[in-house]
């Protein structure tokens, strides 16, 4: 039986965070690479992908993460109706890229938006992950953070990357591993860098240990490295392995999912 693992790249790797809808080609080649080298190494892989430039700045302007805001003066331009389906249709725009990059190293994939079948949001969403195992083996499933109908008053939400990889890492079968590769850390820091110095890594990481959630507030819409970690341990408390890794920096990713030695934080009971 071949082990699976659920891998996030986050949006901030993939893409330039302060700059609208730019994609890191070059990262995307690389972490596609890395990905090749699972597959072929025996283990099956779940892609999660995060939003970064393609939907946070504009999910933020118009506060799609409140749901329906009414009585509130204009967010820009758009009505919130529109807005939803820009940024869906903005994240599509960005899956085709992944999807691309895969397809250039030969990678078998399939592509699931949410906004197509889940609902709601946060960890308790609704939806089938049954198809997310049911994919041949080899053939690698993708699918992203997303704008989702909701059953509530909101009437639309955004269903976060870290709910989806938190679900999938406890729900689908042969789960061995989390990975999230994460831009511009290592993985979970003591402090964030300060002008030349690099921050501290925290290379094992206990649920009360004090880190540095700063995270791109301006932009990020999820919760950021607070979300991730804590998203993590409840995988963790699952018996799946939880590592957070650099996306950058080479053949860590790969080795991350392999189950190889790797300089990054790892969760710890």
């Amino acid at each position: 039986m071949r082990e699976r693992v659920v891998l996030k790249w986050g949006g901030g790797l993939i893409t330039e965070k302060s700059t609208m809808k730019t994609v890191r080609q070059d990262v995307l080649r690389d972490l596609a690479e890395q990905l090749e080298q699972c597959l072929l190494s025996g283990v099956d892989v779940v892609l999660v992908h995060g939003a970064g430039s393609f939907g946070h700045l504009k999910a933020k302007q118009y506060r799609l993460a409140e749901g329906r805001i009414t009585g509130s003066a204009p967010m820009g331009p758009l009505t919130q109706d529109e807005a939803v389906e820009e940024v869906r249709a903005d994240m599509l725009e960005l899956n085709a890229h992944v999807m691309q990059a895969l397809t250039e190293r030969d990678i078998s994939a399939v592509s699931l938006p949410p906004h197509t079948w889940a609902t709601n949001t946060g960890p308790a969403f609704e939806g089938d992950l049954a198809m997310f195992s049911q994919a041949p083996s080899g053939i690698v499933v993708v699918t992203h953070g997303d704008v989702v109908a909701c059953h509530d008053k909101r009437e639309f939400g955004i269903l976060s990357g870290d709910d989806l990889v938190l679900r999938l890492s406890k729900e689908l079968p042969d789960v061995t591993r989390l990975v999230f590769a994460m831009g511009g850390v290592e993985g979970v820091l003591e402090s964030m860098p300060i002008d030349d110095q690099p921050g501290v890594l925290i290379e094992a990481l206990t649920k009360n240990a004090m880190f540095d959630d700063e995270h791109m507030s301006e932009m990020d819409v999820t919760g950021g490295i607070g979300l991730k970690v804590q998203r993590g341990f409840a995988a963790l408390e699952s018996g799946v392995e939880v590592l957070l890794v650099s996306g950058e920096e080479p053949q860590r990713v790969a080795d991350a999912c392999l189950g190889n030695p790797v300089r990054g934080t790892r969760l710890v009971a």
